[in-house]
């Protein structure tokens, strides 16, 4: 398969998932800033779970323009990568709907954490699949904000049980990390001359 198929089925997954996410958000029942005010959780769920989504599609654009050619373990990996994305609107929704829950969002971090370690193991599957002195493997190094990341969601999902709000706060200080997207894909990609 060749990766152009594999990019457009992920666009159109990650599409209706955001899709989903907005759709969840319920009109208030007044008519008043009050009604509307009401909604702060759900709203600020939305945004930061719109924001992962949209690291997610950056990302993954970028380490899938470094494929010439997709094999099934690559395949298995990126759906891997969509389970754990697709569950994002229905953590978001719980979460939000419940005023950041302790259990809510602890389930939410698990969302996240899982994302990132099926994100990690693509990114594996990807690199196997270049030679030892390719580019892109001397690229990615050791990927320290990667572990960092995992790192942090640990740390919030622990946190969720007795303070939800850090839990959040540091689950969008991890979507800030990763709001700029991979540098060293782009950089491995100009040094091998690949043309997307």
């Amino acid at each position: 398969m060749r990766r152009g198929r594999l990019e457009a089925f992920s666009d159109g997954v990650l599409a209706i998932v955001i899709t989903i996410m907005v759709l969840e958000m319920k009109v208030p029942e007044g008519g008043d800033w009050a009604a509307l005010g009401a909604l702060w959780p759900v709203f600020l769920s939305y945004v930061l779970s719109f924001v992962y989504v949209g690291i997610y599609w950056n990302n993954h654009h970028h380490l899938i323009a470094a494929v010439d050619r997709v094999n099934a373990s690559i395949m298995w990996t990126n759906l891997l990568l969509l389970f754990w994305l697709t569950l994002v609107p229905f953590v978001t929704g719980w979460m939000g709907e419940n005023d950041f829950g302790a259990t809510p969002t602890t389930l939410y971090g698990v969302v996240l954490i899982m994302a990132a370690f099926s994100y990690f193991i693509l990114q594996g599957r990807i690199l196997a699949s270049h030679p030892s002195d390719s580019a892109l493997r001397h690229a990615f190094g050791r990927d320290l904000k990667g572990k960092l990341s995992l790192a942090l969601y640990v740390v919030g999902i622990a946190a969720a049980q007795f303070a939800p709000m850090l839990a959040f706060g540091i689950y969008a200080l991890v979507a800030i990390i990763w709001i700029v997207p991979d540098r060293r894909i782009e950089r491995a990609l100009r040094e091998a001359g690949h043309h997307e």
